[in-house]
């Protein structure tokens, strides 16, 4: 494969009569050199369909490529123009254009987010009061993610926000890290309140034109028409299938950013370069470095550890994951959307930056990735990142299934539902995820949640069914759902309980 740009890496060095360690000797090398090999591997052990990658050294890329296929069984290849989805490494670039607005001076950090969203309330009026733009954009809110609100519902960005209300906390209010994509939302729609500009229309005016970004955009609408665009996929019991494009504008400022590692790179170069691309400033270096610092501790605990395997500490700064890898501050986020995962990060301090896109979510080949070329710049010793992350997965894996086989040893056997099936069929509310409806088809009841996720409820034991859903990427994404129904006094269906997601009320008559 041919790289698009790639210029001499190997520095020209005058030696008398030295004696060279292992690390200076290894530093000689083309840091890059079996990389090629290294990914190609790593996408087999992986079973990833898909992946482009560029990195950035000294303002300059000198390394981008495309691997694989945009859709299995099918030829078309990935290269450095190909777009993905980068789900929430869009967040960096929200915080960005809403740190733009710092800069002019026409918001401030600590302002009270309700003077520019004076319709955003919380449960806890304290928290609606002292929630700060800062809070907005460093997830510490106190609120649980409540993803399944934007996800499976039909519900626009103003409806989002109105519904954020109904969200009981978590945890007390800035006590802890608690990862929240409806925070961005909001922070995101505070640029129109301030300038009049849609978050979208701010986004492409004042970062994509000035980094030349021309195949990135806010929406999968913009999608269309477009050719060299990758498709999502999913390993779903163990095959990986394609899956179709999540659209995210609703929670936009989140997630639904669409780009190609050559764009990314010049994103990357803006940020490597305290925030001047080609001499021009879109952000003052102050506030890159206020950024980049941290301003809430991350807990080195389940799936953010695997971030950072030999980290001492992590915080998230204003958009940016921080962590310390052999000595050096990096600064990274991923991203993850049905069928699509990628990377951005870098080492400020070597001015070193990876992007890293692929068409399978979720996986952590792209950590390995980053990490391993980390190490190669810094000298280090290789560690084979991509075998050590995967082990780990497939230990998660193994104690998944020991909990499923757990699960279903409980099970009762030769129970019934305690009435007939069309008892149950229905409309259910909750204040936070909107409606869902049971309907009867055949033999067997249909959950139904929004446009396109339905799940067919095989009955699981006494009135709880397990849910299948039939979406491929919200089956990846969710698994398989426990769904309880009660009865009330008079013994007719009164409500729904959905695991980790909330209990829906009957909002019909069951009698009719």
């Amino acid at each position: 494969m041919t790289p698009y740009r790639c210029r001499a890496r190997t520095p020209v060095f005058v030696l008398g009569l030295l004696v060279l360690s292992a690390a200076p000797a290894r530093a000689l090398q083309d840091p890059l050199a079996g990389l090629d090999a290294y990914i190609e591997a790593g996408m087999r052990a992986w079973n990833v369909p898909g992946l482009a990658i560029a990195v950035v050294k000294d303002d300059s890329v000198i390394f981008a490529r495309g691997y694989g296929v945009r859709e299995v069984g099918k030829p078309d290849k990935v290269d450095p123009h190909t777009i993905f989805a980068i789900g929430s490494s869009t967040k960096p670039i929200t915080a960005a254009a809403v740190a733009m607005l710092v800069d002019a001076g026409s918001i401030a950090w600590d302002d009270p987010a309700t003077r520019y969203l004076p319709r955003l309330q919380l449960s806890d009026p304290y928290v609606t009061r002292e929630l700060t733009v800062l809070d907005l954009l460093t997830h510490r809110s106190g609120l649980p993610r409540g993803d399944l609100m934007w996800i499976a519902g039909e519900f626009d960005r103003e409806e989002l926000l109105h519904r954020v209300r109904f969200l009981e906390p978590a945890w007390s209010f800035r006590s802890r890290f608690g990862y929240q994509n409806l925070m961005y939302l909001a922070a995101g729609e505070v640029i129109p309140a301030v300038t009049g500009l849609s978050w979208d229309e701010f986004v492409r005016a004042r970062i994509f034109a000035p980094l030349g970004m021309s195949r990135s955009s806010t929406t999968i609408r913009a999608l269309e028409g477009q050719t060299n665009v990758a498709v999502p996929h999913a390993e779903i019991e163990g095959t990986v299938r394609p899956v179709r494009w999540r659209d995210a504008g609703n929670v936009g400022p989140a997630g639904s950013v669409n780009s190609s590692v050559l764009d990314m790179a010049q994103w990357i170069r803006m940020n490597l370069n305290e925030g001047s691309y080609r001499g021009r400033a879109l952000l003052e270096p102050g506030t890159v470095q206020a950024m980049f610092s941290p301003q809430t501790v991350v807990r080195r605990e389940g799936g953010w550890a695997t971030m950072a395997p030999e980290s001492r500490f992590m915080a998230y700064g204003i958009g940016w994951f921080l962590n310390d890898h052999r000595g050096r501050k990096v600064v990274q986020h991923g991203g993850n959307l049905d069928g699509m995962h990628a990377l951005v990060g870098m080492i400020p301090d070597e001015r070193l930056g990876v992007v890293i896109l692929t068409n399978l979510n979720p996986h952590n080949l792209t950590y390995a990735l980053m990490y391993r070329i980390f190490d190669a710049y810094l000298g280090a010793e290789p560690v084979d990142w991509s075998a050590r992350m995967l082990a780990a997965r497939d230990s998660l894996r193994a104690r998944q299934r020991a909990r499923a086989a757990e699960a279903a040893r409980a099970r009762a056997a030769g129970t019934r539902p305690s009435l007939p099936l069309d008892a149950y069929v229905g409309r259910y509310a909750d204040r936070v995820n909107g409606d869902i409806v049971v309907i009867r088809e055949g033999d067997s009841l249909v959950l139904r949640w929004g446009p396109r996720q339905d799940a067919d409820l095989n009955h699981w034991h006494h009135d709880t069914f397990e849910a299948v859903w039939r979406d491929p990427g919200f089956l990846s994404i969710f698994g398989r759902s426990q769904v309880t129904f009660t009865l009330d006094v008079r013994g007719r269906v009164d409500r729904v309980a959905i695991p980790a997601v909330g209990d829906f009320e009957r909002v019909d008559d069951p009698a009719t």
